[in-house]
């Protein structure tokens, strides 16, 4: 009893230290999240759900952090805490401060490795890092990072000492100085262009490996062939290591199956259940590596047999297909942005609210525009049933980009290294994002932004995933010989001003209905919508009007549709719900049963 209550009072203790050292900075919106934050244990849910093991260690928390001119020396003095994983710029971490191309951000901090990994390597993990991360566990550099969105590791078990152990990240982010991409951040915000996000802004993490061990477990659906393949890749394989691959329902084995370490597991599906946003059904699947027999490493995650493509219907015109059935495809474009968090949710139950909210208004889709999230996010999409087609971050530091401008016809010619920077990144988030089944579109290009070799990135893509379908450039410059889909923007109401039909044709952004509500915005004055009311009924008005005008664009080709968009950000007011999320702007049952009528219209 004793040393229960020494235990409880020690975390009470450190958790008041944790509260006293932080707090929420600037005094712009936040949500209702932001107050459940506990600095002592800030986003604790696992962060890599679809691959999992039962050992782990989350670092995330208060660590030391400075801002320096670039080129300095690790400093013997940092500035204060900051909040992990929250960017720099951001409300939660505590700090609020622009870094620039100019300067580094440095963070410290110690930690210990449980004594009961002795014997394995350790990982360390991180979510996604904002934008070149050096990494140095005590005072080695262990590696270095290139890519704001995608989650990198390393084996840290050489330089690891006897008892606490130093870590330190220093991170450059030139943000719209450079070529790398960035999304919506620059550093001047305004209109539709937001707050840098620089530094570390998900979930950092320890985890315990064996020598021999799983890397990643990809599964690709064929429900044509009712087969589910499974590739899963090993560090450190030898001649003669098998995987085994085993589905279960509910516990029951549906298959199992094995391979040598390096080939395709190809598994059976007998009686198979298929994946869809009304009957969202996932198999669970196990993945085990053995030597000589003996199990070396396992990790739990799961699949789902489902199946898009490409068909022409009865009138001929080229419509998506969802398990082989016509299947019109009606969603928000999603940010993904948070007035207190900016890139990351303030927590876990916050990341959700988002999606469900989604699915409760009738939607059956989200376009995730020019942004990457957690590996959760994609994980609750999978859950609750919902599609994703996935913007590349836009980027490339061009004239187009630079002066926000289209040119008729026109590329950007990059630099070498910034080409080669973009197809990296780009293969690092299919590879990340691939084995999730909720998504079905790949979106290299976001209008004409940072546009090149549209053809080539195109094909690429649909050869490296031909899972998946590949809309080119949405709204951008077209093709007729790139991809599988023809995109366009029309605001604020929907029309049809160009179709292909040699290709499915979408609606990549439409609508912008704003509703400034006071108290609810992220700055008082210059916001702004595609078109402005002043109540919800009007809001709402407007938007059954459109969804009127879009049922008509569907007999004339249309196949799917994207709505501007889930929630304000920064001085845009066209969000379904407020930036806060605190009020929602439409009457949703009329929303509801508009979208609902929309996306059944090719039953």
């Amino acid at each position: 009893m004793r040393k229960f209550t020494f235990t409880a009072t020690a975390l009470m203790l450190g958790a008041a230290c944790a509260f006293a050292q932080w707090k929420p900075a600037g005094d712009k919106i936040k949500t209702k999240w932001a107050n459940e934050i506990n600095p002592a244990n800030v986003l604790p849910e696992y962060p890599r759900p679809a691959m999992e093991r039962s050992q782990w260690s989350n670092l995330n928390g208060l660590w030391d952090y400075a801002i320096l001119p670039a080129g300095a020396a690790e400093p013997g003095k940092f500035d204060g805490k900051i909040l992990v994983p929250f960017a720099v710029e951001s409300s939660l971490s505590g700090v609020q401060k622009n870094v620039g191309k100019d300067n580094e951000l440095w963070y410290k901090r110690t930690f210990t490795v449980p004594s009961a990994w002795k014997g394995k390597l350790v990982l360390l993990h991180f979510g996604a890092v904002d934008w070149k991360a050096d990494v140095l566990v005590n005072d080695i550099k262990v590696g270095t990072h290139k890519g704001g969105y995608t989650p990198f590791s390393f084996d840290i078990t050489p330089y690891l000492t006897q008892g606490e152990q130093k870590l330190v990240v220093k991170v450059w982010d030139p943000t719209n100085d450079s070529y790398q991409p960035r999304g919506k951040q620059v550093n001047k915000p305004e209109g539709i262009w937001y707050t840098p996000v620089s530094g570390i802004w998900q979930t950092v993490w320890l985890e315990p490996v064996a020598k021999k061990h799983i890397v990643s477990v990809t599964p690709v659906p064929d429900i044509d062939a009712q087969q589910l393949s499974v590739t899963v890749d090993v560090n450190n394989a030898s001649h003669g290591d098998i995987v085994e691959v085993t589905v279960k329902n509910a516990g029951k084995t549906v298959a199992t199956a094995k391979a040598a370490a390096g080939q395709q597991v190809d598994i059976p599906i007998k009686n198979m259940q298929l994946w869809s946003p009304e009957a969202p059904f996932l198999y669970d699947l196990e993945a085990s590596l053995y030597e000589n027999g003996k199990l070396q490493d396992k990790v739990a995650g799961y699949a789902a047999m489902r199946k898009i493509s490409v068909k022409p219907d009865k009138q001929g015109i080229l419509r998506m297909q969802l398990n082989n059935k016509d299947y019109f495809q009606l969603g928000p474009l999603d940010q993904g942005w948070w007035p207190d968090g900016l890139y990351t949710a303030p927590t876990d139950e916050a990341l959700l609210y988002d999606i469900q909210k989604t699915k409760d208004f009738g939607f059956n889709m989200i376009r995730k525009h020019v942004k990457v999230e957690p590996a959760r996010w994609y994980t609750h999409c999978d859950r609750i049933g919902i599609l994703v087609w996935q913007d590349m971050p836009s980027g490339g530091n061009s004239p187009q980009w630079q002066n926000r401008q289209f040119f008729d016809g026109k590329e950007v010619v990059r630099t070498p290294e910034s080409e080669e920077n973009f197809r990296r990144e780009w293969k690092e988030i299919i590879d990340y994002l691939k084995p999730n089944p909720c998504i079905v579109v790949w979106v290299p290009f976001n209008e004409a932004w940072g546009q090149f070799k549209t053809v080539e990135i195109a094909a690429w893509t649909k050869s490296y995933d031909p899972s998946r379908l590949v809309n080119p450039a949405s709204g951008g410059n077209h093709y007729l010989n790139a991809g599988d889909i023809l995109d366009v923007h029309h605001y604020p109401n929907p029309s049809v001003t160009l179709l292909n039909v040699r290709k499915v044709n979408v609606l990549g952004e439409y609508g912008g209905i704003g509703l400034a509500i006071e108290g609810h915005l992220w700055q008082p004055d210059k916001n702004w919508g595609y078109v402005q009311f002043k109540t919800q009924k009007e809001v709402t008005d407007e938007y059954v009007k459109f969804t009127d005008q879009l049922k008509a664009t569907v007999g004339r080709g249309f196949s799917a549709a994207v709505y501007t968009q889930t929630t304000d950000v920064e001085g845009e007011v066209n969000g379904l719900m407020t930036y806060d999320r605190k009020v929602i702007k439409v009457e949703e049952e009329r929303l509801s049963k508009a979208n609902r009528e929309i996306c059944t219209s090719l039953d």
